[in-house]
């Protein structure tokens, strides 16, 4: 079965009642989760410290920590003009790295042949030093780092579809040519990174798409650029940096997909997994900011995943 891990810690990072990144995400994920008989839920641990640390020096998870303890009065503290913490905030960002990470072990001892990880904060914006754009760890380099303490991972891919660049993951692994990192992503739009020029060691490749694209589009890149470049660097775990924001009825952005789209890429990315990686996928999710449309892709995307697994 399909593995899915989430907390109800992560319920408990407060953003403020107007800011998109909020609990009732979570919410709507969970409405596609009701009743399905073919994925196994499962509590998300805290991540152990060591594999934050892998990604994150102590002095990012030392001020992260101090933000959330800086909410003394329950009152939501900023960290930019985008990115929020409460006291609820570290616990769930424990539980979404912890979840990633577990979800590697539990594919890894073969309890599952993919899984998919309900949690927020997001991370995909969360650089080395730097937390910003919802995001305050990065999970799935978190994982990916993770994952690569088996002898049998050595390469692994990234591939997030996201609407917007995950500048933060291109952050951490773009001079680490045992990482394969691809983005399809609105552009211009933030973080205002993502350029087709950005290649890292080689290892990096950015697919900015204009606004209004829609499922032609990405189909186009992922039969044309994506699944080449994946198949080429034969990774031994693929990781799907999954937001759900470039549907046509997300606020944030300007793309146009729609929930048959997010099946399609899904099941081209299964597919590569049981190529190159025995099956080996693990899907995080990122952004996705209308609850309708998020439940309906994330339904979507389970869809394929259980179907694989």
């Amino acid at each position: 079965m399909t593995i899915v891990f989430s907390h109800t810690a992560c319920l408990g990072h407060d953003t403020t009642a107007n800011h998109p990144e909020h609990p009732d995400r979570l919410r709507a994920v969970e409405s596609a989760l009701a009743g399905r008989q073919d994925v196994e839920r499962r509590e998300a641990p805290k991540a152990d410290m060591a594999d934050i640390l892998r990604v994150h020096p102590k002095s990012h998870m030392d001020a992260v920590h101090l933000a959330t303890q800086q909410t003394g009065t329950g009152a939501p503290v900023f960290i930019d003009a985008d990115t929020v913490v409460s006291t609820g905030s570290w616990e769930a960002a424990q539980r979404a790295a912890g979840a990633a990470c577990e979800a590697v072990d539990a594919v890894m001892a073969g309890n599952a042949g993919n899984a998919f990880c309900a949690t927020r904060p997001p991370g995909h914006h969360a650089e080395v030093t730097t937390a910003m754009g919802f995001c305050l760890f990065n999970n799935v380099a978190i994982a990916a780092r993770h994952a690569q303490h088996y002898d049998s991972v050595g390469r692994v891919a990234i591939v997030d579809f996201d609407v917007h660049h995950g500048n933060g993951t291109q952050d951490i692994f773009q001079q680490d040519p045992s990482c394969l990192y691809i983005s399809t992503h609105q552009s211009p739009l933030y973080p205002g990174t993502g350029y087709g020029h950005e290649t890292g060691v080689g290892n990096i490749l950015n697919i900015p798409l204009e606004t209004g694209a829609g499922g032609a589009a990405i189909r186009s890149a992922f039969e044309a650029q994506v699944i080449p470049a994946l198949q080429h660097f034969d990774p031994d775990f693929l990781f799907v940096s999954a937001g759900f924001d470039a549907h046509m009825a997300d606020p944030l952005a300007g793309l146009a997909l729609v929930e048959e789209d997010y099946a399609w890429m899904t099941e081209q990315l299964c597919k590569v997994a049981a190529d190159h990686c025995q099956g080996r996928l693990i899907s995080v999710l990122e952004g996705g900011y209308n609850l309708d449309a998020l439940a309906a892709s994330v339904g979507a995307h389970l869809d394929v995943l259980a179907a694989y697994s």
